[in-house]
């Protein structure tokens, strides 16, 4: 796997503040000369696994976690590599994927700072049952296997919040399965932007961090200009609006009613 320079995280890149510039890191993968010239401090009690952690807890995974850097498209995780390390993004956008039988890559999730991954791997102690590739350039922290297992085994918090996250990938998973049994691409489409959105202050729906139509594509077993074409046409009879890195749904009622056909 490879590496990029560092630099520092724009607030796009780092929207819950995981990271700042202005310290160095307690640990880190060993720097080359270029690389020393940027350093980082990871806010660790904002990342919502870690955030309840005792005092005692929180200074070994101070201790034992590293910090790497992947440029855009760089793979983070490979299928059927160890489980060795759980993961979280610190800055940029992850895509999880999987690679079927005739070589295409499939869109399985999207991952945003403060998110976790490759937990199952560690659980079970098998390989990783997915890649996941970088979408821009990226900060990663590896906690050690054996870290994240003592976490799971004696952090109350850490437990409570692992198994509310496996019981809404359990949801979310059965909801994308129907996404994709769904004939009509359009309908796909409309149904995916449904899952992704956030309901934000003001009652206002919004997908936040919209992947490129290419990596939508994937996701939904389409092609790019059948996304294109259906985002624009949902944007010219004002159901949507695009912003920047961005999309308000501006009349969720209508989204739904093509939803459902």
């Amino acid at each position: 796997m490879t590496t990029s320079k560092p630099k520092a995280a724009s607030t796009h890149d780092d929207p819950a503040g995981l990271v700042d510039t202005s310290a160095p890191v307690p640990a880190t993968e060993p720097a080359t000369a270029a690389e020393q010239q940027v350093n980082y401090q990871i806010h660790l009690r904002k990342i919502p696994l870690l955030a309840g952690l005792s005092d005692e807890d929180m200074t070994r995974v101070k201790a034992d976690m590293r910090v790497r850097q992947y440029a855009k498209r760089d793979i983070v995780l490979q299928k059927g590599a160890a489980g060795d390390s759980l993961l979280f993004l610190l800055t940029g956008q992850l895509q999880v994927i999987d690679i079927t039988e005739d070589g295409r890559a499939i869109g399985l999730r999207m991952l945003a700072p403060g998110d976790f991954f490759g937990e199952i791997a560690v659980i079970n102690g098998t390989m990783r049952s997915a890649s996941v590739v970088a979408l821009s350039p990226v900060l990663v922290a590896l906690l050690p296997r054996a870290t994240a297992l003592h976490l799971f085994a004696h952090s109350p918090s850490v437990a409570s919040h692992m198994l509310r996250f496996l019981a809404e990938k359990v949801q979310r998973d059965s909801e994308f399965r129907a996404l994709l049994s769904i004939h009509n691409t359009s309908r796909r489409l409309y149904t995916f932007l449904d899952l992704l959105k956030q309901k934000k202050e003001g009652d206002v729906h919004v997908v936040e961090n919209l992947p490129t139509h290419q990596d939508i594509a994937n996701m939904i077993n389409t092609s790019r200009e059948t996304v294109t074409r259906a985002l624009l046409t949902l944007i010219q009879q004002g159901i949507i609006q695009k912003g920047t890195h961005k999309l308000i749904i501006i009349k969720p009622e209508a989204l739904q009613k093509l939803i459902d056909g």
